[in-house]
């Protein structure tokens, strides 16, 4: 049995809605209310701004996010990897960024999708190119490109670059797509101001990188960006032609420290119960640790590092509603399954953990539980799969 049909089954054996305290935990709590805000908001600046919506699904992972984010507006979908993708094309969709370097070890599954649903790979080396024109399949591809963050892509300035663009574009073995970034250097802002700044610089090195290339007599197709960070704070995306950011459609802890959303604007949150309160102690410990919440410590870049160490902490629902995290509890440590909060709680008490980094949070889970307001109203599973 699949997580997929385990996560059903468990949902037709479990009457809803329900109230949220009587969840088992450490449960993944997702507000529909405020994903569906974050969908509109995203779809209504990139409208506004000119360019299509291709969102990362690895902060979702889940097929009913992703069907929604299609309902606003979304057009086709951003994976970080090959089982991603198939998990999508099962669940109907059709038009596929693989956005991560070309695993050449896995070009015969990459094949067997691509003969089915549009699916679009990266490059940034010769060597993944030559495999690719020797594959016998006409892919879709794209040029990565480093706008900054120095993790993978070609030098905008260095001579492969057009090379490799000149080869694509003149390749009779596949299909250029254009140019393709991420300015994941946006997670080191400090404010919405820097974030902003990132993502202006990222347009104009992309947007003057294809009008150079097409100067030169190479086609550029379409030019391809984007962060959360920088998509929530850019101004002007004159020369670009779609975005791709992810975490967007939950947020998390991480976002509001660097001023791209508010507290309330994050859509997950991990339920959690106190388990341990020792007498004496100035702690209290939760059944969620880093295999609930990841050991993301956050913004440690920020003056006096991350504002709630490895997770805020909301006491109670109303608190969570309203986006107030507590000021005398956090979550200071974690271990395996366990996580410290400073401050003595009651045994019992329910907490909800805002996370540091929602992407690495969410596959800890094979499930959503899905409310409104104060009650569990569904059940959805999360794709977790690697193969």
């Amino acid at each position: 049995m699949t997580v997929t049909e385990r996560v059903a089954e468990r949902a037709a054996e479990t009457p809803l809605p329900r109230p949220v305290a009587e969840l088992p935990t450490p449960a993944l709590l997702l507000d529909l209310d405020v994903l569906e805000a974050n969908l509109a908001r995203m779809q209504a600046r990139c409208d506004e701004l000119g360019v299509a919506l291709r969102p990362h699904a690895k902060t979702h992972k889940s097929a009913d996010v992703a069907r929604r984010q299609r309902a606003h507006g979304a057009r086709g979908l951003t994976v970080a990897t090959l089982a991603e993708a198939r998990y999508f094309a099962d669940a109907g969709f059709d038009d596929l960024t693989w956005a991560f370097p070309v695993v050449l070890s896995r070009l015969a599954e990459a094949r067997e999708l691509a003969e089915r649903v549009t699916l679009r790979l990266l490059v940034d080396t010769p060597e993944a190119v030559a495999a690719l024109e020797a594959a016998g399949h006409p892919f879709h591809v794209f040029l990565e490109v480093d706008c900054g963050q120095h993790r993978s892509g070609v030098d905008p300035h260095g001579q492969r670059m057009a090379e490799l663009a000149r080869r694509l574009a003149d390749s009779r073995a596949l299909v250029f797509d254009g140019l393709l970034t991420h300015s994941g250097h946006s997670y080191g802002a400090a404010n919405a101001a820097e974030a902003a700044a990132v993502g202006e610089a990222e347009r104009r090195l992309m947007a003057e990188l294809a009008e150079r290339l097409r100067g030169e007599g190479v086609p550029v197709p379409a030019v391809s960006v984007g962060s959360t960070p920088a998509m929530s704070h850019v101004a002007d995306l004159s020369g670009v032609d779609e975005a791709r950011p992810g975490n967007y459609v939950f947020y998390d802890g991480t976002q509001v420290a660097i001023g791209s959303c508010s507290p309330s604007d994050v859509a997950v949150t991990v339920l959690a119960g106190v388990v341990s309160s020792q007498p004496g102690a100035d702690h209290s410990v939760i059944d969620a640790g880093a295999l609930a919440l990841s050991k993301d410590p956050g913004p440690t870049h920020l003056p006096g590092g991350s504002p709630w160490a490895m997770g805020a902490v909301f006491e109670d629902l109303a608190a969570a509603r309203a986006g107030r995290p507590s000021l005398r509890h956090r979550v200071t440590g974690v271990s395996q399954e366990h996580g410290v909060v400073s401050g003595r709680l009651p045994v019992g008490t329910l907490l909800r953990v805002l996370p540091n980094h929602s992407c690495l949070a969410v596959p800890n889970f094979d499930a959503y539980w899905v409310m409104r307001g104060e009650e569990v109203v569904d059940r959805w599973p999360i794709h977790r799969g690697r193969d």
